[in-house]
């Protein structure tokens, strides 16, 4: 039996190829690792604002109601040092049925709601954020129940 015998030069040749395979390799590994995990970073970052919006959006409905107010209005909320633009609507009564007795001497009312009918209704209050970098928009709904007069049910619960 004769050996054939190879020469070292041929194998040089096939050591730059695999060598050059492999490089484009490991290129297409990182560059799908970095795409990902940009793809990773948007989706907490979407995730982030939302939570900030929903915050903001209650903190909006709490201190509109906090101040009796019942009608549309547009606010500001700062929430870690990002200002949210709120939109809350004309708030839409539910239902609204007479308080009892035992509503009413649990509660210290004033003057208004005391004397009179009494009436303990339920609203359905929306609040829209809007994000002014990215033009992301979140509506949050909220139930509120709250004790109104006689003449407050005639003009909202009609």
């Amino acid at each position: 039996m004769t050996r054939m015998q190879t020469s070292p030069r041929a194998q040089r040749g096939v050591t730059l190829v695999v060598g050059l395979i492999m490089l484009v390799l490991i290129t297409l590994v990182v560059t799908s690792a970095f795409m990902m995990s940009t793809s990773n970073l948007r989706a907490v970052g979407n995730m982030q604002f939302r939570e900030e919006a929903i915050a903001a959006a209650n903190a909006a409905i709490e201190t509109t109601l906090s101040a009796a107010s019942l009608s549309a209005t547009n606010t500001s909320v700062d929430i870690g040092g990002i200002e949210y633009d709120v939109e809350i609507k004309t708030p839409i009564c539910v239902r609204a049925s007479l308080a009892g007795a035992g509503v009413l001497t649990s509660l210290s009312l004033p003057l208004a709601l005391s004397s009179g009918n009494t009436w303990s209704a339920v609203f359905d209050v929306e609040a829209i954020v809007d994000d002014p970098r990215s033009g992301a928009r979140v509506t949050v709904h909220q139930g509120v129940r709250t004790l109104i007069t006689q003449a407050q049910r005639d003009t909202l619960c009609s």
